[in-house]
């Protein structure tokens, strides 16, 4: 709404001029837009002080860079930093709430009948977008938890989440026994485990080109190696020239089943590197 001045007229011999507001109103808004365009607004802040962030990790250490510092360089007040992240270490991270709530939604709707090992796969790439969609960003971060040590506890805890994600999944699709819940573990790190490579391995490269077909191809393998096994069959053996080659990995108990199976990963690698 607008308003102008207006004349009011009184009696005819005379007149006095007394100022009156005449309230015309404007195109009308619309509140979806209006909404849209703020939470337009939060994601450049938000990305923002993520650029900010990895930038000062980068130039003065981690130790070194506090949020004040953060926040001046984006160009925002520390109260608008903290109405985005609890603390620094968060700022790196943007998405992973975001995307960890979108895996369980896409999880929490799947077609009941489509095979469990199809569903955490197609689930994993929804992950995997997250870092595909801003390669520059995503090359930065991982450079950066490659050597600041409370980053790469962030991004291990962040992992671990996303792999419970997959095991409750798997856990809501199975009979409960104890032989499928350890089957259900060990489908949701080997999943987990071929995501983590084809990241790494497109992160390493500088972040150039689609990971997605990679990750495709690495999800077939996991899916031909664990899929009849995870369905209560006895898995099929991976391809080998000599069925009797073993790889063990000895690790300490209560080890995480992600770091077992990236372990075993790097261990089976090693012994085709030979």
């Amino acid at each position: 709404m607008h308003a102008t001045l207006g004349v009011r007229i009184y009696g005819t011999g005379c007149h006095r001029e007394t100022p009156v507001l005449r309230f015309t109103p404007r195109e009308q808004r619309d509140p979806a837009a209006d909404g849209r365009s703020r939470m337009a607004g939060q994601r450049h802040v938000r990305q923002d002080l993520t650029a900010a962030a990895i930038e000062l990790f980068a130039a003065r250490g981690y130790d070194d860079t506090t949020v004040d510092a953060i926040a001046a360089r984006a160009g925002v007040a520390r109260r608008t930093f903290f109405r985005h992240f609890r603390s620094k270490e968060d700022a790196v991270f943007p998405d992973h709430d975001a995307y960890l709530a979108r895996t369980e939604e896409f999880l929490r709707t799947a077609n009941a009948t489509d095979p469990a090992i199809d569903v955490i796969g197609r689930a994993a790439h929804l992950v995997l977008a997250m870092y595909a969609d801003d390669p520059a960003t995503a090359v930065r971060r991982y450079r950066l938890t490659r050597s600041v040590e409370p980053l790469r506890e962030r991004e291990i805890t962040a992992i671990s989440r996303y792999q419970r994600v997959f095991t409750q999944f798997l856990h809501r699709r199975s009979d409960g026994t104890d032989s499928a819940r350890l089957r259900d573990e060990v489908a949701a790190a080997a999943v987990v485990a071929a995501h983590n490579h084809v990241l790494r391995e497109w992160l390493r490269a500088g972040g150039v080109g689609d990971p997605h077909p990679r990750l495709e191809e690495a999800l077939r393998s996991v899916t031909a190696v664990i899929g009849p096994w995870l369905s209560g069959g006895p898995g099929r053996p991976a391809d080998d020239d000599d069925p009797d080659d073993v790889v063990v990995v000895v690790m300490p108990r209560g080890t995480p089943m992600w770091r077992v199976a990236q372990q075993v990963q790097a261990a089976t690698r090693a012994t085709q590197d030979r």
